[in-house]
């Protein structure tokens, strides 16, 4: 049963959609846009207009949540900068939330009970999660890495839907790999979102699983920033 007193505003800008969104006892509202590159301009008139029609401030606030990452490291940082900012401003804690956890949280809403979540990564790579719906919510059952397509980890059992952009980019590749693992492919095409990070956030503050403003970190998975992408295939 999910709190239903929280008011969490939380973030997403770690891949081409930009979103914000405002749980507010048990009810999320949402602004969200496809527009890459342009996160850093839309994302607090996002959140300014989401707590304005709300009638609240940030210090009505319990928290504030964001997506972590993995995804795009430009992305990853509008959304840390931001929510740090806000946090420090109105002495609020924060919530991070995997991204690739978000991701598999829409299928789970749309009924799948094992989740493997996927984004481009480029270089040839994918962002990777393995996911498992546990009272409604997508839950983490192995580590998240990078890696080619071809590495994947092969879970033991089957029954897995595929969600995520990584999927469009490489799901010929992945099914290979996977070798009759995945059942459904219905959401493959799907970008995270600001509404589920607030609905996982709510139950990580409810567990008291939160940071400061300066501790509110990405998770990029990979460093390596520079290097060039690999030939086309």
């Amino acid at each position: 049963m999910e709190p239903q007193t929280a008011k969490i505003l939380a973030l997403e800008t770690a891949t081409e959609g930009c979103s914000a969104a405002l749980w507010v006892d048990g009810t999320v509202t949402q602004r969200f846009e496809v527009m890459p590159r342009a996160h850093a301009r839309l994302i607090l008139p996002m959140m300014d207009a989401l707590l304005a029609e709300a009638g609240l401030t940030l210090k009505d606030l319990d928290a504030l949540a964001f997506g972590r990452g993995p995804g795009a490291f430009t992305g990853v940082r509008a959304a840390v900068g931001v929510v740090q900012g806000a946090a420090f401003a109105a002495d609020r804690p924060v919530v991070p939330v995997s991204t690739l956890a978000a991701l598999a949280q829409q299928a789970v809403d749309a009924g799948a009970s094992r989740v493997l979540a996927a984004l481009d990564a480029r270089m040839g790579e994918v962002y990777w999660g393995a996911f498992e719906a546990r009272e409604g919510l997508a839950r983490a059952v192995a580590e998240e890495c990078v890696c080619p397509p071809e590495s994947v980890p092969v879970p033991a059992v089957p029954g897995w839907t595929a969600v995520g952009r990584g999927w469009t980019a490489y799901g010929e590749a992945l099914l290979r790999r996977l070798e009759g693992r995945v059942d459904a492919l219905p959401q493959a095409d799907c970008i995270p979102r600001a509404a589920e990070v607030a609905r996982l956030a709510v139950g990580e503050w409810t567990q008291g699983r939160v940071v400061s403003a300066e501790s509110a970190l990405p998770v990029y998975l990979r460093d390596r920033v520079a290097e060039p992408p690999r030939e086309a295939r």
